[in-house]
C-alpha cells in the first residue's frame, strides 16, 4: 500500500493537486487515499507524497534521529517537503488537499510560508490546531488489536467498514513497528515549550475549505470553527454521518464538495 510521491503522480486534468496524508501510528500516502484516490486522478494531476516521519519518508531529512521535535517544527519540515516535490515537478502553483494533524498542519505551515505557491485548500478534522492529544495512540499498546482500535475511531460507524479496518490493521501494524517509527511519532506530539511558533491562520490569504465530521471523535467539530473563524477566506462544511475519515465514510461527498470547491 505504500507508495512515494513519483509513484502516485499521476496526469488527469490540467490543475494539479498535492494530497497530504494524516498523522495516525504507521500511516503512509497510498492507504490513506486509496479509498478517492482513483476519482481524483481522473480530475486533477495528482501528488499524494508519504509525509516525514512516515512510510518511505521514515527517516528522511533527519526525521527519524530526533532532529524534529513537537508538532509546528515537524509541520513545517513537512512544508519545505511539499515545497520541494512541487518545484521537481515543475509546478509554480498547486491546490492542497491537507489531512488532520500531519497532512493539514503541513498545509497550514504551507500557506504561511509560501502563500503564492498555493491557489486553493482543503483542511480535514482541524488540521492539528486542537490541543495535543493527552496519551499517544497505539504506542502505549503495540498490538494489532490495540491499532484496529485506534482506526475503528477514525470512522463514524466501525461496523460499516469491517474488511477496511481488518486490512489496514495489519498493514499500519507493519509499518508502525518498523525501527524508528515510534521514536518519530512521539516526537510528533510533543509538547515544546521553545519550539517553532505555529502558523498563524490570520495571515493566510488563500480560499480554504475547512471539512469536518458531525461525528468525528477524534476531533470535535468547534476545533475546525476556530480555525475557520481565524482564516480571513475561510469556511466550514459540517459533513453529516461522517466521522475523522470523510473521505472513507462520505466518499462521493468528500470529492463532490473538494472538486466544486476547487473549480470555484
Amino acid at each position: 500500500m505504500s507508495a512515494t510521491s513519483e509513484d502516485v503522480a499521476h496526469s488527469g486534468g490540467s490543475a494539479a493537486l498535492v494530497l497530504l496524508h494524516g498523522g495516525g501510528p504507521g500511516v503512509d500516502a497510498g492507504s490513506n487515499w486509496a479509498a478517492v484516490y482513483s476519482r481524483f486522478s481522473s480530475e486533477f494531476r495528482c501528488l499524494a507524497p508519504d509525509l516525514l516521519g512516515f512510510g518511505t519518508q521514515l527517516s528522511a531529512g533527519g526525521a527519524g534521529s530526533g532532529a524534529l521535535r513537537g508538532p509546528a517544527a515537524w509541520a513545517r519540515a513537512r512544508a519545505g517537503q511539499v515545497l520541494d516535490l512541487i518545484d521537481r515537478h515543475g509546478l509554480d502553483r498547486v491546490d492542497l488537499v491537507g489531512n488532520s494533524a500531519a497532512g493539514g498542519a503541513a498545509a497550514l505551515a504551507l500557506l504561511a510560508e509560501a502563500p503564492e505557491r498555493i491557489g486553493r485548500a482543503v483542511l480535514m478534522g482541524g488540521a492539528g490546531t486542537g490541543p495535543l492529544p493527552r496519551t499517544v495512540p497505539f504506542y502505549d499498546q503495540p498490538t494489532k488489536e490495540s491499532m484496529r482500535a485506534a482506526l475503528a475511531r477514525l470512522v463514524a460507524d466501525e461496523h460499516a467498514h469491517p474488511e477496511l479496518l481488518d486490512d489496514l490493521a495489519g498493514h499500519r501494524l507493519e509499518q508502525a513497528l518498523r525501527p524508528g517509527a515510534e521514536a518519530a511519532f512521539r516526537s510528533m506530539f510533543a509538547d515544546v515549550a521553545d519550539g517553532p511558533a505555529p502558523a498563524d491562520p490570520a495571515k493566510i490569504p488563500n480560499p480554504v475549505l475547512a471539512l469536518h465530521g458531525e461525528c468525528d471523535r477524534v476531533s470535535p467539530v468547534e476545533v475546525s470553527q476556530r480555525l475557520v473563524a481565524r482564516l480571513p477566506q475561510g469556511r466550514l462544511n459540517v459533513v453529516a454521518g461522517a466521522g475523522h475519515w470523510i473521505h472513507v465514510d462520505r466518499p462521493d461527498e468528500f470529492c463532490s464538495l473538494i472538486g466544486e470547491f476547487l473549480s470555484a
